[in-house]
């Protein structure tokens, strides 16, 4: 005598719930098929019935009905598999990190997935499962700057403390310079790419026209820029500048400049002696990011510079003042939000993983 096929039912839910599997377009196919197998049990056919009307051969109906019956919805989906025995353990990873501290092979400046296979004698697959495990990118870099200075705690916090607090009716003055801005004229427009997209493209031969230097001023409690090209970056044009800013203000204010340690800001003595109202304090070296007008410097550099074509050094000069009158219009104060500064930010984490 031949089997009986195991009779079905469920609740309204379940069926609900195969109907929505069965016609899933973002699910997996196999589940689909298996509702749609269940769903033709449920209707009272036989197994050689569903199996045609699925596609799929009578025991495989069989084998769903089964697992169906003995565990409703769960009992559609395969069981964990324990997969292959991995082949290398933590042995590998131990290895290729050490590997990492060490030389690369002669002729190469870093370590690369095949170099490190080839030292190791395992797989490539192997050596980049590991490093994208551990987050380690060996062909993207990051660039630091660490300052050395033994005052940097006193010269920083004496930074921070004119944007938090500065001293009452004092006005606080960010200035640093942005040397040797070139008028670079070049073809410029919008161009496809081979995939569609339009982007801003520009001809890689250019002409030279001269370059101009600029100095500014922000003042940090408003945001407002204050600036002055010059064809030179010498001292005296740096105190003619700063000349110009404290004129406008009263003699009896006190003005505290925040300054990098450039060459032309140093040995001005005589001019602050002339100017007693004036006080300059000066960032830690390799610590000029501490300045606040470097991000307005960043800001003027993708808004005017970048993409941009002079046809002469007084059409970039132009450029400059139309863009500084234009952001002093809406100017803000760059708020400091930084919590914690150090002088020393590197850390050797490919050690670090090894511990």
């Amino acid at each position: 005598m031949g089997r009986v096929a195991v009779a079905l039912s469920c609740t309204a839910e379940v069926k609900r719930e195969l109907e929505r599997m069965s016609r899933s377009r973002s699910g997996e196919v196999r589940l689909a098929e298996r509702a749609r197998i269940v769903l033709g049990c449920l209707q009272g056919l036989q197994n050689e019935e569903v199996a045609r009307e699925v596609g799929v051969r009578p025991n495989t109906v069989g084998l769903w009905r089964r697992c169906f019956a003995e565990q409703g919805l769960s009992g559609l989906r395969d069981a964990a598999r324990s997969g292959k025995p991995a082949k290398y353990g933590k042995d590998l990873r131990d290895r290729i990190l050490t590997q990492l501290e060490l030389t690369p092979p002669e002729g190469r400046a870093s370590w690369d997935g095949g170099s490190l296979a080839k030292v190791l004698a395992v797989s490539d697959d192997a050596v980049w499962r590991v490093l994208r495990r551990e987050g380690i990118q060996l062909q993207r870099h990051r660039s630091w700057c660490v300052s050395t200075d033994p005052d940097f705690a006193a010269k920083a916090a004496d930074v921070i403390g004119l944007y938090l607090n500065p001293p009452e009716k004092a006005m606080v003055l960010s200035v640093d310079e942005k040397p040797s801005i070139q008028a670079l004229e070049r073809r410029r427009g919008y161009v496809q790419t081979s995939s569609g997209k339009v982007v801003q493209g520009l001809q890689s031969t250019y002409k030279r026209h001269g370059t101009v230097n600029l100095i500014a001023a922000l003042e940090v409690a408003t945001g407002v820029i204050r600036g002055k090209t010059t064809p030179t970056q010498k001292r005296a044009d740096f105190q003619a500048f700063m000349a110009e800013v404290v004129a406008d203000e009263p003699a009896d204010r006190e003005i505290h400049v925040i300054l990098d340690n450039l060459n032309t800001h140093q040995k001005n003595d005589e001019w602050l002696a002339a100017h007693p109202n004036v006080t300059f304090h000066f960032t830690p070296t390799s610590a000029s990011w501490l300045n606040q007008v470097e991000i307005w410097f960043g800001i003027f550099q993708r808004k005017t510079l970048r993409n941009a074509s002079f046809s002469s050094v007084d059409q970039l000069v132009e450029a400059i003042h139309q863009f500084t009158t234009a952001y002093n219009q809406n100017a803000a104060p760059f708020v400091w939000r930084k919590r914690e500064v150090k002088g020393t930010q590197l850390r050797n984490t490919i050690v670090n993983l090894c511990n």
